[in-house]
């Protein structure tokens, strides 16, 4: 990590906030585990959350959809974070579209203290609609990276996660047989269609 002086003379860790997000099958989770796992294979001091409500393949570790895992620890609330996160180099928050909007302030201390901070998360919902703390994070991120799925209809980029189910909840946890990645256009079919 990189480490400027301060006006002591006296060296410190540069804090900065990567933000990387996408629709769902892009894989977000599994550039957050390489980051992560890049950062421990440098003796840096790593601690990882989760939203405690994603249970989907385990109660505690992140995993992506390709099966790569790394330990975490499940959360309830952004605030969390700071308690659990002392003297760490590099924090990883995964699926962080379920956290609560204190999540940004959580980010930005922890930066300027010179954490390194990676988020990963949907950057919409279902419906097309920003999600969650996803773009307040991206708006005060050092580094966005975007992440693109494939559409499964025609092969484009996809844009969009469609949900295919009827559940107007805003959260639902679910998988290839509930969501699929879809480009601009055929998401707009798909949404025309069921009207």
């Amino acid at each position: 990590m990189a480490a400027m002086e301060n006006l002591n003379g006296e060296r410190r860790r540069q804090g900065r906030i990567e933000v990387i997000c996408g629709s769902m099958f892009s894989g977000k989770t599994e550039e957050l585990i390489r980051r992560l796992k890049r950062a421990k294979f440098a003796k840096q001091k790593v601690e990882i959350f989760k939203p405690s409500l994603d249970t989907r393949y385990s109660d505690e570790d992140v995993v992506s959809h390709d099966k790569n895992a790394i330990h975490s620890t499940p959360i309830d609330s952004s605030g969390n974070i700071l308690l659990l996160a002392s003297d760490i180099d590099v924090v990883g928050i995964d699926e962080a579209q379920f956290l609560d909007d204190g999540l940004k302030e959580v980010c930005n201390q922890l930066a300027n203290n010179g954490v390194r901070v990676i988020v990963a998360g949907l950057d919409m919902d279902f419906k097309g609609v920003p999600f969650g703390p996803i773009p307040d994070l991206c708006a005060i991120a050092d580094e966005v990276t975007k992440v693109h799925a494939i559409c499964v209809k025609c092969g484009a980029l996809a844009y969009a996660s469609h949900r295919l189910v009827q559940d107007e909840h805003l959260v639902m946890l679910g998988e290839q047989a509930e969501y699929e990645p879809l480009c601009r256009e055929c998401y707009q079919k798909a949404l025309a269609a069921e009207k």
